[in-house]
């Protein structure tokens, strides 16, 4: 035993060793023993010792003589302390990561490069439906990638395991289960190299997973929203841009052409007014589906809104092969529909523009094209379609004759003002008017300006036309005051008027011809879409009208595709709240969601909000619990000419319902979307016995208002009155309905249908006894 070296590593002086054995020393004799009889049997071996709190790895060889013979036993003791106090702690932290591993929810992965084996923790397994026990394969993960995503994973993991990269892999994926159900993953890893240049490698991953599909569920589901029209589900306006823009681009690399056609319904308002909204969306959704059957596979039917619909027809082999789809349909249009015991025929004005053309064109102007062509269709008596065409139409070819005769009908002072009165509906204030061009045509009649307005919209003759409406409408603001009618007037002005260099001159010179006029009556209405394509510049030129005096709103909110971040930069006093948003609150809970929230923005913003397109008593009502009083549309007045605003003005009193609605509390706004979304849910049933839907909506009366319903139990066992019949009244409906659906599943489609009466009968009763509560509330 070397007495130096041995006792240092031991810790000892040398008189601490003097008279101890050195089996004092070590305390796991046998394990000695044992070493050294191996060693003196010939065996070379490694052994560990632990020596109190220190470790000792002995090398033993036998010791022999010249003849070979073993005659004792040597060893090497290496104090290998901090080593096995690493090893230990490197054991203890992989058992605590195995274990949080296997209670964590995110599948995780290790692989091993070098000795090619992979973990997968409990939750990762049970992501592709493979047992704890079951043995796994990397080439068994990569056999349940969705195909079409797996080419895209390996060039993943290729990037990923480059020795010239980070080493990250981010992606979203697809798997397809044991079962054969289809789930989103996202997986993140981190891939870790040995080795420096060239001898750089790979040697371990360790990755995370997520499932994600509920949140892809929810994407679709929110992308479905945002990009298709809730009545007919065909795409909206939006979803029309992009497709629009891509069959263009498509045009060009086949060469084959693609036609744009713009259908309006002749006659649809006059069945919304006769028969109601719910009978109206009712004919739209027939028809919407009718039209649609018309086109091919690859083509587009869009609903603008309102009884505005455009079809895009793609791969045409030449123009004339567009006239069989254009018949078809206007045909399915004229077919007669059927809503409950009524026979509804209406038909459509068409316009069609074809793409390529001699001049660059891009996705808007095209729809201007066609929007033009189809009232050019409603003019020539409706129920046709008209051609905008360089080469198959007339209508190119006298574009410069149709600006040559607005220029004349200008000259000839044939333009008129219309005036559309705007009011509280609570107080029954005339709060102002906005005035309307319309062109007095002396063998056509009266025309909407949708009619000549695209003509001029890119020429400077707009500018000019724009003019004389403002200078109009100033001169019969001064000839009211002259009776006594102090009435502000709005005048709506257009991107390239108001853009023009000097606009702020020239409108100040035209206030100055009419002194009597305070500019502050005067407020100029901006669309959205044109404000938001220089929001710099534009909020320049309003910020210097407004030094004027003269105030400014943005017109057809909610529209545009920025306006929620560009508005605290345009410097608007009154923000009009498009009436497609209006027109739907009652039956589609998304465009109620869309008026609570632009409400919302005002009031946050501090700006004045009013309303247009208000048809009904109903909406006027639905819009006062929501907080906005200012309003315009045909359930006021239509526009009308300037002799009889006055008269107008002193007659007219707001519905009595209007008077005393006041708007909800905001607790109470649940109970309002609640409302809606039950509107929506009878529709649905309607439509289902009605055949125009395949299934029914969810029967079970847990629907948003029975969940609001039974949380309103809970919080007030002390309910009044009313809210018990409601919830009589809720339970009613829905057992009816399902009644009904019964009779229907049953073949007994007449006898459900005849009971449609009692069931909107019902409907009704309850609607009213929840709007009964509210104003209790709220008393």
């Amino acid at each position: 035993f070397s007495r130096g070296a041995g006792l240092k590593a031991l810790g000892l002086a040398p008189d601490e060793a003097v008279g101890r054995s050195l089996f004092e020393i070590y305390r796991d004799i046998p394990r000695i023993i044992e070493d050294v009889r191996l060693a003196l049997a010939g065996e070379s071996h490694v052994s560990t010792n632990w020596v109190g709190a220190l470790a000792f790895e002995t090398h033993y060889a036998p010791l022999r003589d010249a003849r070979g013979a073993v005659i004792g036993a040597t060893g090497v003791s290496t104090d290998v302390t901090e080593r096995k106090r690493a090893d230990e702690a490197l054991r203890l932290s992989d058992q605590r990561l195995q274990e949080a591993v296997r209670a964590s929810s995110i599948g995780i992965y290790d692989h091993d490069h070098d000795a090619d084996t992979i973990y997968w923790s409990p939750r990762q397994r049970e992501f592709y439906g493979w047992g704890p026990d079951e043995p796994v394969t990397l080439q068994r993960f990569v056999d349940h990638v969705f195909p079409e995503d797996r080419e895209r994973i390996a060039d993943a993991v290729r990037r990923a395991h480059d020795p010239a990269g980070d080493g990250r892999f981010d992606v979203e994926h697809r798997i397809v289960r044991r079962n054969g159900e289809i789930r989103w993953l996202t997986t993140r890893s981190q891939t870790f190299f040995e080795g420096e240049g060239k001898e750089r490698r790979p040697v371990r991953t360790i990755g995370a997973v997520v499932d994600i599909t509920a949140f892809k569920e929810n994407e679709k589901q929110l992308e479905h929203i945002a990009h298709y029209d809730a009545l007919t589900g065909l795409p909206n306006r939006v979803l029309l841009a992009d497709r629009l823009r891509q069959a263009m681009a498509q045009a060009h690399r086949r060469a084959q052409p693609l036609a744009v056609a713009y259908l309006d319904l002749d006659g649809f308002k006059v069945i919304n007014d006769r028969h109601g909204h719910d009978t109206g969306d009712q004919l739209l959704m027939t028809m919407a589906a009718s039209m649609k059957q018309t086109l091919r596979e690859g083509d587009t039917l869009s609903r603008l809104g309102g009884d505005e619909f455009v079809a895009v027809l793609l791969d045409l082999p030449d123009v004339e092969a567009s006239v069989p789809m254009l018949a078809r349909l206007l045909a399915a249009a004229a077919q007669p529909v059927h809503v409950k015991d009524l026979v509804l025929e209406v038909s459509a004005s068409l316009g069609v523009t074809f793409y390529p053309q001699a001049e660059d064109v891009d996705a808007d102007q095209l729809l201007r094209q066609a929007d033009q062509a189809m009232y050019q269709a409603k003019l020539a008596g409706k129920n046709c379609y008209h051609v905008f065409d360089a080469e198959l139409d007339r209508s190119v070819r006298g574009h410069h004759e149709g600006m040559e005769r607005i220029r004349h009908a200008l000259v000839e002072r044939e333009f008129v003002l219309h005036y559309q009165p705007k009011v509280n509906m609570r107080t029954g204030k005339v709060i102002g008017a906005e005035a309307l061009i319309r062109w007095q045509h002396p063998e056509k009649g009266l025309l909407p300006p949708a009619v000549f307005l695209p003509v001029i919209e890119d020429h400077p003759l707009a500018v000019e036309i724009g003019e004389w409406v403002i200078d109009t409408a100033l001169t019969q603001m001064t000839l009211w005051q002259a009776s006594g009618l102090d009435i502000p007037v709005s005048v709506n002005v257009g991107a390239r008027q108001l853009q023009q260099a000097g606009f702020p001159e020239r409108l100040r010179e035209i206030l100055a011809a009419h002194p009597d006029v305070r500019p502050g009556d005067l407020e100029l209405e901006v669309l959205e879409t044109s404000a938001l394509e220089d929001v710099v510049g534009v909020s320049k030129i309003i910020e210097a009208c407004r030094e004027i005096g003269v105030t400014f709103a943005l017109d057809d909110f909610g529209t545009g595709y920025s306006s929620l971040s560009y508005l605290k930069r345009l410097p608007v006093n009154r923000l009009k709240i498009d009436q497609s948003f209006v027109r739907g609150m009652l039956e589609d809970p998304d465009d109620l969601a869309i008026l609570e929230g632009v409400i919302g923005l005002a009031t946050a913003f501090r700006r004045e909000v009013i309303a247009e397109g208000v048809e009904t008593v109903e909406h006027g009502e639905m819009l006062l619990q929501l907080g906005c009083e200012q309003a315009q549309g045909y359930g006021i007045a239509r526009p009308m000419p300037a002799r009889e605003f006055a008269g107008w003005s002193a007659t007219w009193r707001p519905d009595a319902a209007w008077i005393n609605c006041r708007q909800v509390n905001h607790d109470d706004l649940p109970l309002v979307f609640a409302s809606v979304e039950h509107r929506a849910w009878i529709a649905a049933i309607d439509a289902f016995l009605k055949g125009e839907r395949e299934v029914p909506p969810p029967l079970d009366h847990r629907c948003h208002l029975g969940r609001w319903l039974d949380a309103e139990s809970l919080a007030r066992p002390g309910a009044q009155p009313v809210l018990k019949i409601i919830e009589l009244l809720h339970r009613q409906v829905h057992a009816l309905a399902a009644e009904l659906c019964e009779l229907q599943a049953r073949g007994r489609n007449r006898e459900a249908l005849a009971r449609l009466g009692e069931l909107h009968r019902l409907r009704d009763t309850l609607y009213e006894q929840m709007k009964a509560l509210v104003q209790d509330r709220r008393r």
